[in-house]
């Protein structure tokens, strides 16, 4: 994203959430049901673009990807007992103020996190009292120092969330992240868009908008990977892959099947890794 500017695409994703309860059937795949009121006056027309177009590829698209990532990395949390939850490149994430648990550490764009607390204020929502913001441009280094300086505790077990956000970084700026990640000890989530070549139909459907769209927000996609090397990657960077999965396995197997239009189709995928350390 550019300086001085919040992130659109952190606008449109939070839109898809909110939209996915009010738009697609049961069983819903994530249920946020704070991201509206985060959305505030724009919920209304945003979530109602969804239901007068959410058939087309790029909104249920959207929803599709976004509540299923989301729904990986918040039942990975819930499995594994962690105490300290990193989320890198945040938005409009509301998983704080939904999980009084575990102790977030919000990490994102100083301008983005600038307007996110703008919206928590205007829609009158109180800041969860385990929940730090911790301002940083990923493509400038610095994540340990930030998050020590934030009360981050190193001795306590931890899981990084990144999702959404290594497509828009460069390859260098995503191993230095991983990286430091590594040298947390925790754990890390990330998701992570395939080439075009190895995307399937809808993927490449879906593609043809969404890099339209985004190149118009000012937030072009700059990193993609194969599966191989991402693997490869994160072993080069200190850690070992645990689980590495697609749409379809991101999700309890019952998920899909549904009566609407959200279906599994391959456009990125979900890495989960552990530090070696």
């Amino acid at each position: 994203m550019r300086d001085g500017t919040a992130s659109r695409t952190a606008m449109m994703v939070a839109a898809a959430r909110a939209a996915h309860l009010a738009v697609d059937g049961e069983p819903a795949i994530l249920r946020d049901d704070v991201v509206a009121a985060l959305l505030g006056d724009a919920a209304d027309e945003l979530v109602g673009y969804h239901r007068a177009h959410g058939d087309h590829v790029v909104l249920w698209g959207t929803r599709a990807l976004g509540v299923t990532r989301s729904r990986f990395v918040e039942d990975r949390i819930a499995a594994s007992g962690v105490e300290q939850y990193v989320l890198l490149g945040a938005g409009l994430d509301t998983f704080a103020f939904r999980n009084s648990d575990v102790r977030v550490f919000e990490v994102d764009h100083p301008d983005t996190q600038a307007w996110k607390r703008e919206l928590i204020s205007t829609a009158g929502l109180a800041v969860p009292e385990g929940l730090e913001f911790v301002p940083l441009d990923l493509e400038r280094g610095g994540l340990a120092e930030r998050l020590a300086a934030a009360g981050f505790d190193p001795r306590r077990r931890t899981l990084v969330g990144w999702l959404g956000v290594s497509v828009y970084l460069s390859r260098a700026t995503v191993e230095t992240t991983v990286r430091a990640v590594a040298g947390l000890g925790a754990e890390l989530v990330m998701d992570y868009m395939v080439p075009p070549g190895l995307r399937d139909g809808i993927g490449r459907e879906y593609g043809a908008f969404a890099d339209q769209a985004v190149v118009e927000s000012g937030e072009p996609y700059r990193t993609f990977l194969t599966p191989d090397e991402a693997e490869a990657l994160v072993a080069e960077c200190g850690m070992r892959t645990r689980a590495h999965v697609g749409m379809e396995d991101a999700v309890p197997a019952g998920t899909w099947r549904r009566d609407d239009v959200l279906r599994p189709f391959v456009f990125s995928r979900i890495l989960d890794a552990t530090a070696l350390t």
